[in-house]
């Protein structure tokens, strides 16, 4: 229950602080997330990773969607070297969930670390 209530957590923080600071507030999200729901850090940096891959690929999706792909078509070309803006997408989501549960796991650690024995 943990698990799912923390992908919904970070999902949320990661939007409301996308509307108002730049892209790596998805660090702060997973961090805070990591701080605050109590979890083995294995599934606290898999719960914010998910949480951020999902946005983040929904929201590349559906951003790209809105122009008929044609910036991530030569985006996609420019930087992987094909013609396949989903791909573009999968790794732009893959980018934002290894660093959402990076945070989350480094918020984690924190916590396991200053607590008492």
């Amino acid at each position: 229950m943990k698990f799912i209530v923390s992908i919904f957590v970070t999902a949320l923080l990661a939007f409301s602080m996308g509307l108002l600071l730049p892209w790596w507030s998805i660090a702060i999200a997973g961090l805070i997330s990591g701080l605050s729901i109590p979890q083995k850090l294995i599934f606290s940096m898999l719960s914010s990773f998910i949480a951020i891959f999902l946005f983040w690929g929904f929201m590349a999706f559906f951003i790209s969607l809105s122009n008929d792909h044609i910036l991530a078509r030569r985006i996609s070309i420019l930087v992987l070297k094909q013609d396949n803006p989903i791909l573009l997408v999968l790794v732009t989501a893959l980018i934002g969930g290894i660093t959402g549960g990076i945070s989350s796991l480094t918020g984690r650690s924190l916590i396991l670390m200053f607590k008492k024995p």
